[in-house]
């Protein structure tokens, strides 16, 4: 049993019991990193709009349970009518499941992306009447710069992207939203090797220009007019040795500022459009 306190006027009281420390709450609370993200998962309006547009198949939608915004009611009614299962659902379970963390409102599951073949992309310059024009990712990580060198690449008439099976990201959710609905119309090739694809491009007739700081050729004088590839090497290293050696020509971007590098997606954006401007002449 407790010792009593004598009060000052000689009274005697009981001790009070100890006070329980309360748990410290911040302003917000940190959620835990989700996990690696699996493709299938696409997230936000504009995506879901594109998937939609498109013809790909859709097989569950989660939207906000009480969202009221008619956008967003349109477009869950217009997925249930493509044959999509609509699941209303409590705004934390969808920032539970993001790898966005930009859902707006809406995620969609569907069928994994449909890869195409090297053979379908020069099916489709073809069908175009232009010289094939494709861009090759050695080895990127960042789904950031996949998904925007998705989207400049669907901007500048470009008719595929190849990426590698191994050490890349593939087309996920965060891709999916970097991309703003490319990734619905670009025709993607996923290789074992990446050297392999390069020699049967040789072999069908298409240039393979590497991109490097240290570039033989400015790319103002490379000749991007022709049937053409151009390769993207990995954020931090660059091109592997291999796939360097196996480009015909490497070029590079003149920079006239202090910083001696380009982020891959803007790289990319730039050479790109370097051959749409040879092609229009």
């Amino acid at each position: 049993m407790k010792e009593e306190r004598r009060r000052p006027n000689g009274n005697f009281r009981p001790e009070r019991p100890e006070k329980k420390e309360r748990p410290v709450r911040t302003a917000y609370e940190v959620r835990p990193e989700p996990k690696e993200e699996v493709e299938g998962q696409l997230e936000g309006r504009n995506a879901l709009q594109e998937a939609l547009r498109a013809g790909r198949t859709i097989d569950k939608v989660f939207i906000a349970a009480g969202d009221t915004d008619r956008a967003l009611q349109r477009l869950a009614a217009e997925a249930k009518d493509a044959g999509a299962v609509v699941v209303p659902v409590d705004r934390r379970k969808l920032d539970n499941m993001s790898f966005t963390r930009s859902h707006q409102g809406v995620i969609a599951l569907t069928a994994a992306h449909e890869y195409s073949t090297i053979d379908e992309i020069l099916q489709e310059a073809a069908a175009r009447g232009e010289d094939a024009l494709i861009v090759i990712c050695d080895e990127l990580t960042d789904p950031h710069n996949l998904g925007a060198i998705l989207r400049t690449a669907e901007c500048a008439g470009a008719h595929g992207v190849i990426i590698p099976k191994r050490r890349s990201v593939g087309l996920t959710a965060t891709v999916a939203k970097a991309a703003a609905g490319a990734m619905e119309y670009m025709k993607v090739v996923r290789v074992t090797n990446i050297n392999s694809a390069i020699a049967e491009l040789k072999e069908k007739g298409v240039w393979v220009f590497g991109t490097a700081a240290e570039g033989s050729v400015p790319m103002y004088k490379a000749n991007l007019a022709v049937p053409a590839a151009i390769v993207i090497g990995n954020e931090g290293d660059g091109m592997s040795p291999l796939v360097r050696k196996n480009c015909d020509v490497m070029v590079h971007i003149p920079m006239k500022g202090k910083i001696s590098s380009l982020n891959a997606s803007n790289a990319a954006s730039i050479l790109l459009y370097e051959a749409v401007r040879q092609r229009l002449g």
